[in-house]
């Protein structure tokens, strides 16, 4: 298919501009922080690069959570966004923050009482568990914020206000990333706080994030929780957020914590293999913020049709994004293959660990023709059409039932070299493609949630 025929719907493709370019930076601006943590903690030394990014798996599988809970609740929401019943969406907003809060208090439990044992889950080196430790411990009090925030955001993009919550992130950014040169390095009366400083700079900027998206939601226009319903509970609408949410907090559970394994036997290979390994996940959340904001721009725009009843508008939709999807797809190969030599140069890493970095980017530019189209087709359409299981079933088979059985045995039991256990971590999206575009075409997606 022709570029031209793929992008050839103008309206859609302003619309979907709309929604997808500040969804696209906001991902990207969050993915920056793990980015400048690792090249500023990088420049410095490389336990303290690995320490932080092996900690950070701990918030990596607190927002596959709030991942999943928010997903539910924007294909809810949106559908009843486009039906124009604010009723329900106050009391999916107070759903959202109740189950958020939970989430948040036991992240924040684990992270500040016991730092050193989930430490141990991700490597047996004595000096990363105690640097990743002492980092939790004060990163802990950032997880208090996270979810609740997250609540807002999502509000603010179902409702069209897609770049307040980037200005929000944007603020939040770099407000991080300033902290992170002040406390990491130290800057002027501040001592050099390495690992420390980068747990305290995001502490702050959680904070102020929290405080932006209250002040945001009491301006006109805005979706906000009406505190008199705080605590009443709609029973059809909590059942039907269930149904919804379940599928896809079981599928963002499976996919983050697979990728938490990943990290954790890559890591166990050694201090070199996880340096390297932390550096490629970086650029991979970085670049994967543009089928990140395709997707979730595109399941708006679908669901919000659904909602209002047109099937057959929400069904060439669906074929226009995947086609994109494809595109995006081969143009993220090219970005990572641009990337490698001077991601490479210009981090303080051990020769092994350059060597490794170098085959891990290698491998990763084939994984991410993969990684987008699944992105965009299973969390953009299928999810936001009303088919929530798929992910679920897909991720059982291709990531529990494949990758990770066999990067176990090449690591652990066959004592495969790295970069071989590293390939195995990545088969399962390239996996997945023929099984997806198959689902795609039985159309069992297209489902109008909304009641009445």
């Amino acid at each position: 298919m022709k570029i031209r025929e793929i992008f050839g719907d103008s309206r859609f493709n302003r619309r979907l501009w709309h929604l997808a370019w500040p969804i696209a930076l906001q991902s990207l601006l969050l993915a920056s922080v793990a980015a400048a943590d690792a090249f500023m903690l990088g420049l410095l030394e490389q336990n303290a690069m690995a320490a932080v990014a092996l900690a950070a798996q701990i918030s990596f599988v607190m927002s596959i959570f709030i991942l999943g809970i928010a997903s539910g609740g924007s294909v809810l929401a949106a559908q009843y966004w486009g039906k124009k019943d604010p009723e329900s969406l106050d009391h999916i907003f107070h759903i959202m923050l109740r189950i958020m809060t939970l989430v948040d208090l036991v992240f924040f439990g684990a992270s500040f009482f016991i730092p050193r044992q989930l430490m141990m889950i991700y490597s047996s080196d004595g000096l990363l568990i105690e640097l990743g430790g002492r980092y939790l411990r004060i990163a802990a009090w950032s997880y208090l914020l996270m979810g609740i925030s997250q609540c807002y955001q999502v509000f603010m993009k179902i409702s069209d206000h897609a770049r307040s919550a980037l200005y929000v992130s944007s603020a939040a950014v770099l407000m991080n990333i300033a902290f992170n040169a002040v406390f990491i390095f130290g800057i002027g009366p501040i001592p050099q706080l390495r690992a420390e400083g980068a747990a305290i700079a995001t502490v702050i900027s959680r904070l102020a994030e929290l405080v932006i998206c209250l002040f945001l939601s009491c301006r006109p226009g805005y979706l906000h929780p009406r505190t008199a319903n705080l605590l009443k509970v709609d029973s059809v609408l909590s059942r039907d957020f269930i149904r919804i949410s379940l599928p896809l907090l079981g599928a963002s559970l499976l996919w983050g914590t697979g990728f938490s394994a990943y990290t954790a036997i890559v890591g166990h290979l050694g201090a070199d293999a996880a340096a390297a390994n932390s550096v490629a996940s970086v650029v991979r959340d970085l670049i994967c913020c543009l089928c990140n904001g395709i997707a979730a721009a595109g399941g708006i725009l679908l669901g919000q049709e659904l909602g209002a009843g047109n099937q057959e508008e929400a069904r060439r939709i669906g074929i226009r994004l995947r086609d994109i999807s494809f595109f995006i797809g081969f143009v993220s190969m090219g970005m990572v293959l641009l990337l490698t030599t001077p991601v490479v140069a210009g981090l303080k890493l051990t020769p092994p660990a350059q060597s490794y970095l170098t085959g891990m980017m290698l491998v990763q530019a084939f994984y991410m023709i993969g990684r987008t189209v699944n992105t965009v087709m299973i969390n953009g359409i299928f999810d936001s059409g009303g088919d929530t299981l798929f992910d679920l079933y897909s991720l059982v088979v291709a990531m529990w039932g494949i990758s990770i059985p066999v990067a176990l045995a090449g690591a652990f039991y066959f004592h495969w070299p790295v970069l071989a256990v590293y390939a195995c971590t990545c088969l399962d999206e390239l996996g997945k493609i023929p099984w997806v575009c198959y689902h795609f075409q039985k159309y069992q997606w297209l489902k109008n949630l909304t009641r009445g």
